[in-house]
């Protein structure tokens, strides 16, 4: 009988350490994960090691992954925040995080900013002066060619350090127009709608020295939008249309996709994500220049989609983790090297065979690190983006420039006023 009894005392103790061990951490606490490639099976192949290495690394989290297509993400999102249904870890755009942030649905990233200062700028989310998200990769812009097509033509090839001034520029679309090889001189990807618009084109409005907003307060764009700087740029926007150097709002999807291999475009303005396409179709012969400079510099876009911590999430410290560890030069150059993303670090870049030193999309690198320029860090972005790309596409279309902007300009003060200011901290 004694014996029994302490079979039954040892069997009671055991049930209890390992009752505790689940609480103390032997079972793995859920994290769910929502993300925006559904349907890349190349991108996804990496997300899912990530998420596998990271479940498999440690004992106190586990992570679920969620994928969703790009063009519904966003709005399943501010569902589930209206709904309550939020996951713990978000993907965001990064133009997008301020509005998310400013509404709720994001909390500070807590993530020691020193592990992160070689960083290239635009993969670091900051809203009021706090981190809320990071990015894997960055992306860029360039003024995409051929380098016969450029000394055919007697054409100076620009470079970071001498880019093409506004009056260069012009010239050479001037020249490649005269030459009658192509379509157009110029492809600057109208076919391409939404965001496109604000991330490829008000860089351009910015080298003029104007601005979707004013920065300094981010309370208007008048002044900014509708000055003269802003008028000058919209007046040569659209000179680029009615001479006929770029196709307008009517472009077909298929020759922005093919066209500049096809040989109907001289240059195409177009992002790292093509370059490997270009590699492929044009070897040597390729060339990625820098944007030209409008007369306040050469600037290009910045911030492509980054990983971010929902507010609603009780497991903040387990996502913060998760997004640490997604960070190793390791997965950052497999993006680089399976899709052509920018590394966000030198040392990632330094083991990417598309950009360490001299390998040919590194021009990619150096212009995201000293021509980049982040859209207005702004929860009204996510408006004034839809207010620029309309008036860009009506001024295309021959709209009064003067006209057009002043209204687009009024559109976003207004929006600004309903909204109380977006809560920008001035000071």
């Amino acid at each position: 009988m004694k014996t029994i009894i302490m079979k039954n005392v040892l069997m009671t103790a055991s049930a209890s350490l390992l009752s505790l061990g689940a609480i103390n951490g032997y079972a793995q606490t859920n994290l769910s994960l929502w993300y925006h490639g559904a349907g890349n099976p190349v991108e996804a192949k990496i997300i899912d090691q990530i998420v596998d290495d990271f479940n498999n690394s440690q004992s106190d989290w586990k992570v679920a992954l969620q994928s969703f297509p790009q063009e519904s993400y966003n709005d399943s999102v501010i569902a589930a925040a209206l709904a309550g249904n939020l996951p713990d870890i978000l993907d965001v755009d990064g133009p997008v995080m301020p509005n998310w942030a400013w509404a709720g649905y994001l909390q500070p990233l807590n993530i020691d900013e020193a592990a992160i200062a070689d960083f290239l700028p635009g993969t670091k989310g900051y809203w009021n002066g706090k981190l809320y998200s990071l990015g894997l990769w960055d992306a860029a812009v360039a003024m995409i060619t051929r380098k016969s097509t450029l000394t055919d033509a007697n054409i100076r090839i620009p470079t970071l350090d001498q880019p093409w001034s506004l009056d260069e520029f012009n010239a050479a679309l001037e020249t490649l127009k005269q030459t009658g090889k192509y379509d157009y001189p110029l492809d600057l990807g109208l076919a391409w709608k939404g965001e496109w618009f604000p991330y490829a084109f008000s860089p351009f409005l910015q080298s003029f020295g104007g601005d979707i907003v004013d920065r300094s307060t981010y309370q208007s764009a008048e002044g900014v939008l509708n000055g003269d700087a802003a008028i000058a740029f919209g007046e040569w926007w659209q000179m680029l249309f009615q001479e006929g150097y770029t196709p307008c709002n009517s472009q077909d999807t298929a020759d922005r996709e093919t066209g500049l291999v096809d040989g109907k475009y001289a240059i195409q303005w177009n992002g790292n994500w093509t370059a490997l396409n270009m590699l492929k179709a044009f070897g040597d012969d390729v060339l990625f220049l820098p944007a030209p400079d409008l007369g306040q510099d050469s600037k290009i876009g910045a911030a492509s989609w980054q990983f971010g911590v929902s507010a609603t999430t009780p497991h903040a410290q387990g996502a913060a983790d998760f997004i640490k560890f997604a960070t190793q030069d390791r997965y950052m150059t497999a993006f680089s090297d399976a899709i052509g993303l920018i590394p966000p670090t030198k040392t990632a870049a330094a083991t990417s065979q598309h950009y360490r030193q001299g390998a040919p999309m590194a021009t990619f690198f150096e212009l995201s690190a000293q021509q980049a320029v982040l859209r207005p860090v702004t929860p009204g972005y996510v408006v004034a983006a839809k207010v620029l790309e309309k008036a860009l596409a009506d001024i295309a279309d021959g709209a009064d420039v003067a006209d057009t902007l002043d209204n687009a300009a009024d559109e976003i003060n207004n929006d600004i006023r309903r909204n109380l200011g977006y809560g920008h901290s001035i000071n």
